[in-house]
């Protein structure tokens, strides 16, 4: 017969195994829909470079990663409620974001761009200058809660008809119905774009822009993280050091992008 003891120190046994289980797993908040940087495999898998980057990163650490598909619009909240333990979802660190949420040091960096039809007049406009007057009254889409919103609603306010969108197929699917005459969004998504048949037919135009020149593009991209997630932290920048130093972020970048997006 089991005494209360006994069945005590098993049911504490137990719970160190749960506990140390949950210390041994890394879950990852990521939206599932913005490629390359993340995106939904048919058979409903989650996949891109920050599912790479992410299985690369738990491996440094010797945990596992359990990735949580999340609207773009509730990620910050789902993480602070504690569906996920990071975000990982091209996320740039921004001034705005680190009032609620900590971040990594940054780990890549993309520039955004306008785009739109090859046949637009927009193809013409080369400066930042030129675009504000092109754009002038046009209907611009971003993806809601971005930098790219942040920039619009910062640079084009009363200059353009602004139209959000909650992912960025959504957008597309519009820009190639002529809905919308341009939009904004990293590089690496309009290359993925213009990649397939409905966006052979669509080009970036005017300046990169950046947070070299534009603050509100932020930092570079990095893991969002809870403030009081310290410790974790620690562990997330000593592996992300490891992944630049060993050249696995550059060979993720090139696979995935085409080219090193790499921060040193």
């Amino acid at each position: 017969m089991k005494t209360w003891l006994s069945l005590a120190g098993g049911a504490m046994l137990a719970l160190s195994a749960v506990n140390a289980s949950a210390q041994d797993t890394l879950r990852i908040g990521t939206e599932g829909a913005y490629p390359p940087w993340n995106y939904t495999e048919a058979n409903g898998e989650l996949a891109g470079f920050e599912v790479d980057l992410g299985n690369a990163l738990c491996e440094k650490m010797n945990m596992t990663c359990e990735f949580v598909a999340q609207d773009w619009d509730g990620i910050i909240p789902a993480l602070m409620n504690g569906r996920y333990d990071a975000i990982m979802a091209g996320m740039s660190i921004t001034g705005e974001r680190r009032e609620r949420i900590n971040f990594s040091t940054g780990y890549v960096t993309d520039p955004a761009y306008f785009l739109a039809a090859k046949s637009s007049p927009l193809q013409d406009a080369e400066t930042f200058d030129q675009v504000k007057s092109a754009l002038d009254g046009e209907v611009v889409g971003v993806q809601t809660a971005t930098i790219h919103q942040n920039f619009v609603d910062e640079y084009l306010a009363g200059t353009v008809e602004l139209r959000l969108y909650d992912t960025q197929e959504n957008m597309e699917l519009d820009l190639s119905a002529g809905r919308i005459d341009a939009a904004l969004a990293d590089y690496a998504a309009w290359r993925a774009f213009m990649e397939k048949p409905d966006g052979a037919s669509f080009d970036i135009f005017g300046p990169k822009l950046s947070g070299s020149d534009y603050p509100v593009f932020g930092e570079g991209v990095g893991v969002g993280l809870r403030k009081d997630d310290t410790e974790l932290l620690e562990k997330v920048n000593a592996a992300l050091a490891e992944l630049k130093a060993d050249g696995t972020i550059t060979m993720l970048s090139n696979q995935y992008f085409g080219y090193d997006i790499t921060m040193f």
